[in-house]
């Protein structure tokens, strides 16, 4: 709502001073009633005004049903026909109603000669084609933004779609095991799963999330995975700060946890994860160390999209405003993440 009113702010700004060319560049600017009678101010003012008019209507309408549709010529055709139209229609006017006295009528009221009508046409001109481009430039910018908003929706739903599968079954069966040893923490992990669950599907769709509930998730995820693992690989999770009062975009830093977790875990093997994260003066810092012990399967595909969509999403996201160094070393995997949530 806010970002919509400043934009008919700045439109309705922009459109009063495109008006009040003709009277700040009239030579009677000093007379300030009979300006605005000047009929060469009372021509500019009417072509201006088909400009703006020219503007929203081709940023509604003729932007999206003839250029983004493919349509270009017609497209073409229908702005030589509008430029005709808004610097032929207001000379037209104007001569007509002065007939042959308009130059000299002008030259009685400034005192000074008219311009050519060479340099009045080509100065339309050179308005209608910034009109013009000016209008394509901020459509087609605000298609963007929204093509790459619908694709972070998409990323994000897929980023939601991949905890599912795998770790859900395998947490479901640890936690089934646990309940038939009848273990203190069976309610632990159904409440973590439970919450895990909700913030996937209530939470993640929004745009920010209170930083807290991140952190939340981030832990419940890791206690499904200390009890899904028990000793088979150490986990060292450490939180310093206070997490409050902060937003940031939601499932944005679990990737890579879950890559860790992912690379980081071989019950033959010595593993081991470190998570560090730290809030200090509104800079949000997250360090992220596994081993590589994971051997993949035969014909099994390593993507890694959860780390390149969520690449993507950081510098969407937060553009200048965040660091990620990745260190990918033979025997080791660190990520070092630098958010600035201000």
């Amino acid at each position: 709502m806010k970002k919509r009113i400043l934009h008919i702010i700045i439109h309705s700004i922009g459109c009063f001073v495109l008006l009040s060319l003709p009277i700040l560049f009239n030579p009677e600017r000093h007379l300030t009633i009979e300006s605005v009678f000047n009929p060469f101010a009372q021509r500019d003012f009417l072509c201006f005004l088909l400009m703006i008019g020219f503007f929203y209507l081709n940023f509604f309408v003729l932007i999206p049903k003839f250029y983004f549709s493919g349509k270009h010529f017609l497209f073409f055709l229908l702005m030589v026909i509008f430029l005709f139209v808004v610097v032929g229609i207001p000379e037209l006017i104007f001569h007509f109603k002065f007939e042959n006295n308009f130059h000299e009528l002008l030259h009685e009221r400034s005192h000074i000669p008219p311009p050519p009508f060479f340099f009045l046409i080509s100065r339309n001109l050179f308005l209608f084609i910034i009109v013009l481009f000016l209008s394509l430039f901020i459509k087609i910018t605000s298609r963007l933004k929204k093509t790459e908003k619908e694709k972070l929706k998409a990323e994000l739903s897929f980023l939601r779609a991949q905890i599912n599968p795998h770790f859900l079954f395998n947490t479901l069966n640890s936690i089934y095991s646990l309940a038939i040893q009848k273990s203190d923490q069976t309610p632990k992990a159904v409440v973590s799963l439970s919450n895990l669950m909700r913030y996937v599907t209530t939470e993640a769709h929004k745009e920010f999330v209170p930083l807290d509930d991140e952190i939340v998730y981030i832990n419940n995820y890791i206690n499904l995975q200390v009890i899904r693992l028990g000793e088979t690989v150490k986990i060292n999770f450490s939180l310093v700060g206070k997490m409050d009062n902060h937003l940031i975009a939601p499932i944005i830093l679990i990737p890579f946890v879950e890559n860790a977790f992912k690379y980081g875990v071989n019950p033959e093997k010595n593993s081991l994860i470190q998570i560090n994260i730290k809030l200090e003066n509104s800079i949000l810092n997250m360090v992220v160390y596994n081993l590589k012990v994971y051997e993949p399967k035969e014909n099994e595909k390593v993507s890694g999209h959860g780390i390149s969509i969520t690449k993507n999403r950081l510098n969407v996201l937060y553009p200048n405003k965040h660091t990620l160094i990745i260190k990918d070393n033979p025997n080791d995997y660190t990520i070092d993440l630098k958010i600035n949530l201000k």
